[in-house]
């Protein structure tokens, strides 16, 4: 791609920051999303001084929020006409201590679904137009091998609560939305896809929960950069991929009545 402008959600450190270095690297014109404005700025300076470029643009929005995922919207519309690439990445891990308790976002709802997906879906709702300009355009979910079924008479987890239920069920919300939005999309030029990008990279989401690592950080950059950039790629959508080998999610991702019922629910949840 020439000149790509690409929108990474939580680039301010980990496989975001890195894979921002990457793109950056190939000359990207970049947004970066973060919700703590020192790093944020600090991100993109870094980025800016490291590759000689001008400094990308960023949006600064807490993804437990819809409100200011909304703001983070208007700023990206502000910014670019056009998007060629939407990685999904900004996420919230299971592990202790803060998977130990069910907690939720401020509009009400269990916290890894509201953060790891319904924040990403409503996004794409709302830049899809611009994906749609830019295209041949990509949408990339970072989710993971982690995945549970949906249970559809409890998505928020109310009863028998589990950090690792909560958090693997919003990483097979993110992949049937990649199918979801392949099979919407996909006349319009814009794939979508998901992918593992490696087990327990050294992380500050890892580190948190005490975890010791153990796919390299620079496999899981290689792998998501391949999804957002490598022309090898281009028009593969609707797949789900295990580092850089195309995998079988949860069984749940290939039943289009679940994906149905998940996209009505997110539609009303979100205010679509």
């Amino acid at each position: 791609m020439s000149t790509p402008t690409i929108l990474i959600t939580g680039a301010t450190d980990g496989h975001g920051r890195a894979l921002a270095d990457r793109l950056a690297g190939y000359g990207a014109t970049l947004v970066l999303h973060g919700r703590d404005a020192e790093r944020l700025d600090r991100a993109a300076d870094e980025i800016a001084a490291g590759h000689d470029t001008a400094r990308p643009q960023t949006v600064l929005a807490d993804l437990a929020d819809l409100a200011q995922v909304r703001r983070l919207v208007a700023g990206v519309r502000e910014g670019t006409d056009r998007l060629d690439v939407l990685v999904s990445n900004a996420g919230i891990g299971f592990g202790e201590p803060d998977g130990r308790t069910r907690r939720v976002s401020a509009d009400g709802y269990e916290l890894r679904f509201a953060v790891n997906y319904l924040a990403g879906f409503l996004l794409t709702a709302l830049l899809c137009d611009r994906l749609v300009a830019g295209a041949p355009s990509r949408m990339v979910n970072v989710a993971s091998a982690g995945q549970m079924a949906i249970d559809f008479g409890d998505v928020m987890l109310e009863h028998g609560y589990s950090g690792a239920r909560a958090y693997c069920q919003s990483k097979l919300a993110q992949i049937m939305h990649a199918f979801d939005l392949a099979e919407k999309l996909g006349e319009a030029g814009v794939t979508a896809n998901a992918l593992h990008p490696g087990s327990y990279m050294p992380t500050k989401m890892v580190r948190a929960a005490g975890t010791t690592p153990v796919t390299p950080l620079e496999d899981g950059v290689e792998a998501t950069w391949r999804l957002a950039a490598d022309p090898a790629l281009d028009g593969v959508t609707g797949r789900y991929f295990f580092g850089s080998d195309e995998a079988r999610a949860d069984e749940q991702a290939y039943d289009a009545d679940a994906r149905r019922r998940l996209r009505e629910l997110s539609e009303r949840l979100v205010g679509l």
